[in-house]
């Protein structure tokens, strides 16, 4: 059984910190249904890969009857040594319990923060489930990747293999990621190792806070994962609404520090375009659509178009949104197109509102005038809503070394004043009046992580 997380970006060696694991020390930890190995395939400043083994022993299985189902023969011959299944998630739970609870004891922002993971778990048992696994960690914000194979390649018409080796993308927390993989894992083997009691369900509510109960397939993970225990899987789902209607009343500001920034961004974008009167809109520099997700479902948004300059990361939008079994009436909504923002395109006109979320930054500061020319001279969108990283607030980073950006990709990064004064200027150029907002937790120092700029044409 083996599962691997790999950090991809900058000082991607700060994994060891998140798991609490040293990259210089492979280390065993004994487990009751076997060992436990955590080692580092590779370590570097832009990509380390964690590697989570397990070793069970099947006569040892045999003779606690651990995970035994039919009795016999199955006892000794079965697939448990070898499948993603409770095994695994006991052991994450096990080996990486301080991460799985968000903390990280020398640099706790770290936590905090989102990062670019790739994790893929090995070997799980799917049978015919393959639409199903994208339709469980689609709505997480992974992209998913299947790697398939036949059951035997000297027998290719025994058909192919139940197992596939799934790998999940995406910008997450590790702790969020930890406890998604805790919760899911046995969901598609549903052959539990250990008796059930009521203990589990309070289990369940711990790891998969902020994200089970409000899943599109919520009830069915829970059936699924109380396989042949129905009495508890309608328990479950009882608690889980009467905690969601219980979350509504409680402190915005609590619930706000529990809610990653990239969260916070989004959902604030989301109700400046709502407030400002919307139908139609323009999300430039798209990327993976969290944004266009979030406004798709929306009834007062009759019109969508997302545009990247990267086709590969429209057909990664493209799956993220699950486009092709996507209801017609949303899809008639939304055009994905390729364009360039440093060039002039009628397609980028008539649009209520434009979002330019986390993009100037990315953007040679000599070729910002041609997306100012673009964007205010061109298309003319009435609202224009524009979010950028805060330089000064870096301070609030210790990992971050002195003057470096947040982002390896990051062109420059402005202050506050920086953003203001280039906020002044197009409304004077282009005829706009602008609002700022603050994103995120305010330092009274350094202000807020994100910046927001809300530009209106003037009439």
């Amino acid at each position: 059984m083996l599962l691997t997380i790999t950090m991809k970006g900058k000082n991607t060696e700060n994994l060891g910190y998140l798991l609490h694991k040293n990259p210089c020390r492979p280390q065993l930890f004994d487990l009751s249904f076997g060992k436990a190995y955590v080692f580092y395939t590779e370590v570097s400043d832009t990509r380390t890969t964690a590697a989570l083994l397990l070793e069970l022993n099947p006569i040892d299985l045999a003779r606690g009857k651990l995970g035994s189902k039919d009795g016999g023969l199955f006892d000794y011959v079965n697939d448990r040594p070898y499948v993603s299944s409770s095994f695994m998630s006991t052991a994450i739970n096990r080996v990486f319990s301080t991460a799985m609870n968000g903390k990280c004891t020398k640099f706790p922002e770290l936590a905090e923060n989102d990062f670019d993971f790739e994790t893929t778990v090995y070997n799980l048992p799917v049978k015919t489930q393959k639409d199903f696994v994208k339709d469980v960690f689609t709505p997480l914000g992974y992209e998913i990747k299947m790697r398939e194979s036949v059951l035997d390649e000297k027998f290719t018409e025994w058909g192919e293999s139940c197992y596939i080796d799934l790998t999940l993308c995406g910008n997450v927390k590790l702790s969020d990621m930890l406890n998604h993989l805790y919760v899911l894992i046995p969901v598609f083997d549903r052959q539990k190792h250990y008796y059930m009691n009521e203990d589990e369900m309070d289990k369940l509510l711990r790891h998969g806070e902020g994200w089970l109960a409000v899943h599109p397939l919520r009830n069915a993970i829970i059936n699924r994962y109380f396989y042949k225990k129905k009495g508890y899987a309608d328990k479950m789902i009882a608690r889980l609404m009467e905690n969601e209607a219980e979350e509504t009343t409680v402190n915005e500001e609590i619930s706000q520090k529990k809610i990653s920034l990239n969260t916070q961004r989004m959902e604030a974008v989301k109700k400046t375009v709502l407030a400002s009167g919307a139908e139609s809109v323009l999300d430039i520099g798209c990327g993976d659509c969290k944004l266009t997700a979030l406004l798709l479902h929306e009834s007062q948004i009759k019109k969508i178009t997302a545009a990247d300059v990267s086709v590969s990361v429209l057909e990664k939008a493209k799956q993220r949104l699950n486009y092709d079994k996507m209801p017609l009436y949303l899809k008639n909504k939304l055009t994905l197109i390729q364009a360039s923002l440093m060039y002039k395109d009628e397609r980028f006109r008539g649009f209520d509102t434009a979002c330019v979320i986390e993009v100037i930054e990315h953007m040679d500061l000599q070729r910002i005038p041609f997306f100012e020319k673009v964007l205010f001279g061109s298309a003319k969108p009435k609202t224009v809503i524009l979010t950028t990283p805060n330089k000064e607030y870096n301070e609030n980073y210790p990992t971050l070394e002195k003057g470096a950006l947040r982002h390896s990709d990051h062109r420059f990064e402005w202050t506050r004043a920086e953003f203001q004064a280039w906020c002044e200027h197009i409304c004077k150029e282009f005829n706009y009046t602008i609002e700022y907002q603050n994103i995120g937790e305010t330092d009274e120092k350094y202000g807020s992580p994100t910046q927001m700029g809300v530009f209106k044409i003037c009439v």
